[in-house]
């Protein structure tokens, strides 16, 4: 038996409450190394009440098994332990190591012999995920490259809508654009939308705030946003907001203070500064990256010249309590408008007591609005029911490029490292996941395929039906292309004849089974991929779903264990013989199967 490699924490994803009653356990081991696990489990203090439970292999990685099963809780004050068995080979695994039966005076009914322990779930400390997570499709905008609504509040020297995008232009697009654009969102099908920044700042993408209490002239005001969120409310749809509190833009005006009077200025420390004067050159300040930007004409009527050269993000200190209180105050002000949510930027650079202090803050509100922080790498410290209730999945989209769009992964690797994934988190945090093919900060998921459009529509079928919140980019429905920043972000083309009618009609039918489906929403997954095929369950309370997807250039089978199924994409049936279906998947397709 591997013991190097069998793995249990308490109190992480390995040990935590689904509710204040339900308790989910995991154990890792080495990959085929173990023929049997069970979980030991009762009342740390009545040990005579303990109870024996099977534990099901989830699935493996590259390098691991992993085994969980749930507990019903009668009584929370928990102590466990794990029996291991491998051939003839039977281990006791407990905080304190590995113990072999009959080789010590083991005394099952001792207190002490309990070395896993959950002393009580206390119900503040579950991660209380919002209601809706599971039955909402999510759609991203990029305000300023979606619909220009109104024309008389756009910059000055726009560039025609259409033409090439570049890190300094302007095209127009406002919140009267995407309000415009509602009918069009609800007929698609998504119920919830995802904007980048709209507050005040200069740059296209507005992630240099300069006032984090002002809606951006140019999108519109605070009226305007509420018109948005009541608007869009009415047609089912909800609004989550993009926060960026990492740092700040350049023309920000308490950092502007600091430029115009150094150390006596009353925002100094408001900033990570090393030393005054403010130098740009060198930078002698912390900031995100070091990306100078140019700012609009106007705004240079606003300040001197020599303060618009070349200005990075200045990153914010928020341990100092002025920051805090002026971040969590705009916070409050736009929570209270009625948004759903908010997406944090840079959220892995920003210290953990704000993020605390965020969620209270947003959660006292509104209890339902969800929280979505950007970090590409493992989130485990920050997911944990305290900070963010999810991540926008970069991981899972990592993985779905390797496979889906360049074909450096197969059906099993990619299998693989969805399990993966999985395991990082508790059941809360995946099913809150923002899972997105592409971004405003990747290109289109359509150009890393090459332009095939049967791998995007193969991608969008998994992303569908994965655990999590699937989330489009806007206009990937409609087969929109761009390589990376700048040019994923184009306008819009509203011009219907230039649309992808096949591709739109497909995402529908997507969206309209995520939403129609509980199976997709809440069931339980099962991977059962084949070297050719990849291959998912989804089963909830009797609803069994099998989506099957060749990503290959040729004919495949893939053989179904029930009498009769159904493509719920297509409405094709199949049955086969015996209790078995041989299911043929034509070139670059997928099937979501209904098994009867």
């Amino acid at each position: 038996m591997n013991r190097q490699a069998i793995l249990h924490i308490p109190k992480s994803n390995y040990a935590f409450p689904v509710s204040k009653q339900d308790f989910r356990v995991r154990l890792r081991s080495g990959k085929g190394d173990l023929d049997r696990v069970r979980l030991v489990i009762g009342n740390q203090y009545l040990w005579n009440t303990r109870q024996e439970f099977e534990m099901e292999k989830f699935g493996s990685d590259a390098l691991f098994d992993y085994y969980e099963v749930e507990y019903h809780c009668t009584d929370t004050r928990l102590g466990y332990y794990f029996l291991l068995n491998q051939g003839g080979e039977e281990l006791i695994y407990t905080e304190n190591g590995f113990l072999t039966p009959g080789s010590v005076d083991i005394d099952h009914d001792r207190i002490g012999f309990v070395h896993f322990q959950f002393p009580f779930i206390n119900g503040i400390d579950v991660h209380k995920k919002p209601s809706w997570v599971n039955e909402t499709v999510f759609y991203q905008i990029f305000p300023e490259r979606f619909c220009n609504g109104d024309p008389s509040l756009s910059p000055e020297n726009i560039t025609p809508w259409g033409e090439k995008p570049d890190r300094r232009n302007y095209f127009g697009g406002d919140l009267k654009g995407i309000i415009q654009k509602l009918p069009y969102l609800a007929e698609l099908g998504v119920n919830a939308l995802y904007l980048t920044p709209i507050f005040e700042a200069l740059s296209n993408h507005k992630y240099d705030t300069i006032d984090y209490t002002r809606i951006d002239p140019h999108f519109g005001d605070e009226s305007t946003l509420v018109e948005l969120v009541q608007r869009a409310h009415e047609k089912g749809i909800r609004i989550m907001l993009d926060g960026v509190f990492n740092h700040c833009g350049g023309c920000f005006r308490q950092f502007q203070d600091v430029v115009a009077h150094g150390a006596a200025s009353p925002y100094k420390d408001w900033f990570h500064i090393h030393s005054f004067p403010v130098s740009f050159d060198p930078l002698n300040f912390e900031g995100f990256g070091s990306t100078a930007f140019q700012p609009r004409p106007e705004i240079t009527k606003e300040f001197p010249p020599e303060m618009l050269k070349s200005f990075c993000m200045p990153k914010l200190n928020t341990e100092n309590p002025e920051v805090k209180e002026y971040l969590l105050g705009a916070v409050a002000k736009w929570t209270k408008t009625g948004i759903d949510g908010w997406r944090l930027d840079v959220a892995d650079e920003v210290d953990a007591h704000f993020w605390r202090d965020f969620r209270e803050t947003v959660r006292g509100i509104n209890p339902d609005a969800i929280i979505i922080g950007e970090n590409w790498w493992n989130a485990q410290p920050w997911l944990r029911g305290d900070q963010f209730d999810g991540v926008m999945n970069y991981a899972v989209q990592r993985s779905s490029v390797l496979y889906f769009a360049e074909d450096r992964m197969g059906p099993k690797a990619f299998e693989e490292s969805l399990t993966e994934y999985l395991m990082r988190y508790t059941d809360q945090a995946n099913d809150s996941m923002l899972n997105l093919l592409d971004s405003h900060d990747t290109a289109r998921f359509v150009n890393t395929c090459g332009g095939n459009v049967g791998r995007l529509k193969n991608a969008a079928a998994f992303q569908y039906t994965y655990v999590g919140m699937p989330c489009t980019y806007y206009g990937t429905e409609i087969g929109m292309t761009g390589d990376n920043d700048p040019d994923c972000r184009k306008t819009f083309d509203w011009n219907q004849e230039n649309w992808n009618q096949e591709l739109l009609a497909y995402y529908k039918k997507l969206i309209a089974l995520r939403k129609e489906r509980k199976a997709l929403q809440r069931g339980a997954v099962r991977f059962c991929s084949t070297e050719r095929v990849f291959a998912m369950e989804r089963a909830l309370e009797g609803e069994r779903l099998l989506v099957l997807i060749n990503n290959t250039e040729e004919l495949q089978n893939y053989g179904v264990s029930c009498g009769c199924c159904i493509d719920l994409l297509s409405g094709r049936q199949y049955a086969g013989a015996q209790g078995e279906a041989a299911v043929p998947l034509a070139p670059y397709s997928a099937m979501v199967l209904e098994l009867s």
